[in-house]
This record gives structure tokens, C-alpha cells and sequence, in this order.
């Protein structure tokens, strides 16, 4: 969660000088080089199992869309806001699919502390003042969010045909390949042209944010269920908040510590239940 929220106002810095079709391949290609060495290290064959075929390719897509829709969103949004839009809904909207798509139960325990998440996220956007829907950029962050939530459920139906490390793998290798034809009429190569400043927030993001934490974050969803792994999602916004303000110097207003605490302790409202059923 740390890694994710420092990502934010990385991403910010990502902003400055490409587009997004050629900074989201690039951040998937590198992520998918990083994680050879990984799968060199724990033996893992690269072999896509047929029944995992479909499952990876949508899961691809999506993860694709996600990053597109994260990088447009914060080009035009706050890192801060970015990073508190997308980690507060997207429990709520993985809950929501795994009680369609899964037909598992939410226990009343759980409900309440999403419940309070989402309070706690309404509370840092200060939703009274009314502009959080006619943001364009906190738009396509929400739209970011739906993105993430499907990958988060469709990851813990993968891992009955494939190993998290290599489903993180084939996620960002699939991503890469749909990415590559987008980005290709927008000039792949201009990224060489950049700076040390950029090629740091590209490299952190593709290593640290991308290959480190999403495969620690598929292999908790296996092992607790996606809706129980995505509630860890609002500490999120509480790291973006810090990174951003000691890279962005963005300084929070009361608003945002006072949900951001909330949040937390959502977290561990959730988290001290036992009645949550481990498959989701």
C-alpha cells in the first residue's frame, strides 16, 4: 500500500512531458521485463495454461485500461485526489462485484466498514462543496477504479488455473501487447529523449509500484479473498497524501487527515472480523 501510494504523485511527474499511450506501454513493458528475474528465482515455467487463456487476455485489457485511465485521471487531478478517489471506491465496487459475479455473502461487519471508508473518502473529497462529479479528472479516476475493482475479482478466479506471480506477469505481458498498438502511431521512442527525472518515475513505477506490490497484492487476494485485500486499498490514500506532499509539497487540509483517519481505522474494522468467508 505504501508502494502504491507513493506511485501517485509519481505518476504526477510522469505527466509532465509524454503522452499516456506511450508512457502506459512503456510502464507495462518494463514491468514485465522486471518481473524475469522474479520468475527465474522462484522456478516458475512461462507456460499460460489453456483454461487461463481468457481470464488473462480480459484481465490484460483491463489492466491496460486501468493505467491509461489513472495516468489521463491525474494529469488533470491532484495526486492526492487521484490517490484517495481510486483506494476509497474501489472496495466498495469490488464488493459489489463479487456479491453479482461470485454470489459470495458480505458479512454485516464487513458492510460497515466500507461503510465507513466511503464516509472517510466523501470527507477528504469534501463531496459538500459539491465539484466532485464535475471534475473531469476525478471522473476518469472513478472510471480507473471500476477498472481495478473487475481485475481484483477475476484475479481471484484465475488463481484456480495459475500461480499469482505468473498470473502478474501475463497480466503485464498481455497489457503490454494491447498497449503497443496504441501507442505506437504516438511515437514509441520518444521516451529516449527524456530526462533523469522522468526515467526515475518511470522505473519506480514499473518496478516498485507495478511488479513488487501488484504481485503481493494478487497473491493476498488469493490467499484472503478479493473484497477482504481490497479493503486494504484505503491505506492508500493516507501514503499518497504524505508522498505527495514531500514530492509535490501538495499540503493537505484538515478535511483530508480527518478522513484519511477514519479510513484507517475502517481498516481495521474490517480486518479484526473473522466471519468473512476466505473465498471472497
Amino acid at each position: 500500500m505504501m508502494l502504491w501510494g507513493t506511485g501517485w504523485p509519481v505518476l504526477k511527474i510522469l505527466t509532465e512531458n509524454v503522452s499516456w499511450e506511450v508512457a502506459t506501454f512503456w510502464r507495462l513493458l518494463l514491468m514485465s521485463i522486471a518481473f524475469i528475474p522474479i520468475l527465474w528465482w522462484k522456478k516458475k515455467p512461462l507456460r499460460l495454461p489453456k483454461p487461463s487463456w481468457i481470464w488473462v487476455g480480459i484481465s490484460g485489457l483491463l489492466y491496460a485500461l486501468y493505467m491509461a485511465l489513472a495516468f489521463w485521471g491525474i494529469k488533470l487531478a491532484t495526486a492526492g485526489a487521484g490517490g484517495m478517489i481510486m483506494t476509497t471506491l474501489s472496495p466498495i465496487l469490488t464488493s459489489i462485484l463479487v456479491l453479482i459475479f461470485i454470489r459470495s455473502r458480505t458479512s454485516s461487519h464487513h458492510t460497515i466498514g466500507l461503510g465507513l471508508g466511503l464516509i472517510g473518502g466523501m470527507i477528504m473529497l469534501e463531496v459538500w462543496n459539491g465539484d466532485l462529479l464535475t471534475n473531469n479528472g476525478n471522473l476518469i479516476i472513478v472510471l480507473a477504479a471500476l477498472a481495478w475493482s473487475a481485475i481484483s475479482v477475476l484475479a481471484q478466479y484465475s488463481h484456480n488455473h495459475l500461480d499469482p506471480i505468473l498470473y502478474t506477469f501475463f497480466l503485464g505481458l498481455s497489457g503490454t501487447v494491447f498497449m503497443f498498438f496504441v501507442a505506437f502511431p504516438h511515437g514509441i521512442l520518444q521516451v529516449f529523449d527524456q530526462g533523469i527525472r522522468f526515467w526515475g518515475a518511470l522505473l519506480y513505477l514499473a518496478i516498485l509500484a507495478q511488479t513488487m506490490a501488484s504481485t503481493i497484492y494478487f497473491i493476498a487476494s488469493s490467499k484472503i479473498g478479493s473484497q477482504k485485500a481490497s479493503s486494504y486499498m484505503l491505506l492508500v490514500p493516507i501514503f499518497s497524501l504524505i508522498s505527495s506532499y514531500l514530492l509535490l509539497d501538495e499540503i493537505p487540509s484538515l478535511s483530508l487527515l480527518i478522513g484519511g483517519g477514519i479510513s484507517i481505522f475502517a481498516v481495521y474494522w474490517i480486518n479484526r472480523s473473522k466471519s468473512i468467508p476466505a473465498n471472497g
